[in-house]
């Protein structure tokens, strides 16, 4: 059974479905840019059935908020308070595209607070040349000022979430999408290998890999996040 519920994130409404019993491990599910929680359509009900599962809507995306301020460090302070509103001390955490720069984020600044972590075709943050997304005809299901405002970010990305990204200590896999994804593979390969322990699996089907590969995606992420820890 799925529950919707809305959580204040300091002053910000972040929509939120849960699923699976409220005394199992926590995992949070954070969307790619321009999606919603409703994208992890196939993988809720197979992490639910041993894990209490929060899907979000960042924050200008779904049910969520639309504030108006946006960045990716807003994005990740919401996911923290997120957290703590929920009591939620160590969770695990698996994003996609934008919900994984997201989530290597939150894991290098609380890297104590992230068990173990999936990032779906995620590039180390590089700079790129930008280029001017066109906006799509008609109403739109998040906000467009937010798409402009963390574009920019992702362009030009700060240093420091390079350098930081050896202080992570969450058990990472990185799934690439390999060679037909829009998202330069020798990157995701870097953010892979800068991440200490990082391993990388790649399913050959682009971007949308848990759209496009369902179940084996939920089946490399559900054997990642059950293996037995790792010997020291």
């Amino acid at each position: 059974m799925v529950e919707y519920h809305w959580v204040d994130s300091g002053g910000i409404r972040l929509a939120c479905r849960m699923s699976g019993g409220p005394d199992k491990p926590p995992v949070l599910l954070l969307h790619a840019l321009g999606k919603d929680c409703a994208d992890w359509g196939h993988l809720v009900p197979v992490l639910a059935r041993d894990r209490r599962v929060y899907a979000l809507d960042l924050r200008g995306h779904g049910r969520s908020d639309w504030p108006g301020e946006y960045s990716l460090e807003l994005m990740r302070a919401d996911v923290r308070r997120f957290m703590d509103t929920l009591g939620l001390d160590r969770v695990d955490l698996v994003g996609h595209s934008l919900g994984g720069i997201v989530a290597y984020l939150l894991a290098q600044e609380q890297p104590g607070r992230v068990g173990r972590m999936v990032l779906e075709d995620v590039a180390a943050p590089r700079p790129r040349r930008p280029t001017a997304p066109a906006r799509p005809d008609g109403e739109l299901p998040f906000d467009w000022e937010m798409v402009l405002a963390v574009r920019k970010q992702i362009d030009t990305p700060d240093p420091a979430w390079l350098a930081g990204l050896d202080r992570i200590t969450a058990r990472t896999l990185v799934v690439a999408g390999g060679p037909g994804s829009h998202v330069p593979q020798e990157g995701v390969e870097e953010l892979a290998r800068r991440i200490p322990g990082g391993r990388m699996v790649t399913l050959p089907v682009g971007h949308l890999v848990h759209e496009a590969a369902p179940e084996p995606f939920a089946a490399e992420v559900k054997a990642f996040l059950t293996a037995p820890p790792r010997r020291p």
